[in-house]
């Protein structure tokens, strides 16, 4: 730890020069705010969720609906943390999803509705395209060329959707708005390789069993 402002403070566990929004594996814990048995208890080996607890679980099941390059694997909630691993995986996105915590969009362009191509304004026209009248608009170039790629969000992103969503929805079932649900930090371990990767996935199915053990 480091003395900062008269403080102590736990020293970071980002590795330096990593960029968290590239393509990874990554094994998460966070914590509630001064370790509070906050989400439910263990009960013969296996996590009993109360109201907050399923609030959690919901919360972070829920975070794929709004980041196309999040996959989420291995997850538990325990009393006081949760453990999770997340997988980035940029491959194929494409910029039709809304960032941050908001409803993916659905709407689905009618495509029997052609226009008369022969009223399209002239600064309309993308350099390089075809045009026929009656006809859709033919792109002489990649589509890729024409839509940019999605923002690719990283894990700080993810963790932050999610705790700033869960916090406010258990707040407002217990009606304190503003207090504290989560620490301020996350610990995070970036997987290797496989064997780290299933050692990892046991651990974390594994854990209410283990902590009752202990």
């Amino acid at each position: 730890m480091t003395l900062f402002q008269n403080k102590y403070r736990i020293e970071s566990t980002r590795l330096k020069g990593w960029n968290y929004s590239i393509d990874g594996s990554y094994f998460i814990t966070i914590c509630t705010h001064d370790r509070e048995h906050l989400f439910g208890h263990i009960k013969n080996g296996a996590m009993v969720l109360n109201q907050y607890g399923k609030i959690v679980d919901k919360c972070w099941l829920d975070l794929p609906n709004h980041y196309r390059n999040l996959r989420l694997d291995a997850f538990v909630v325990m009393p006081d943390h949760v453990h999770g691993i997340v997988i980035i995986d940029n491959h194929d996105c494409i910029d039709v999803v809304e960032t941050g915590l908001k409803p993916v969009s659905t709407i689905i362009p009618d495509q029997s509705i052609i226009p008369d191509q022969s009223i399209i304004p002239d600064q309309c026209i993308i350099p390089g395209q075809t045009i026929i009248p009656g006809q859709t608009i033919i792109p002489d170039q990649p589509i890729n060329s024409i839509i940019p790629p999605i923002k690719r969000h990283g894990l700080f992103e993810f963790i932050r959707a999610f705790k700033t969503f869960s916090g406010r929805r258990i707040n407002e079932l217990r009606l304190s708005p503003g207090k504290p649900v989560w620490q301020t930090r996350f610990h995070d371990h970036i997987i290797r390789d496989n064997d780290e990767y299933y050692r990892i996935r046991q651990y974390i199915i594994s854990n209410p069993k283990n902590l009752l053990e202990n």
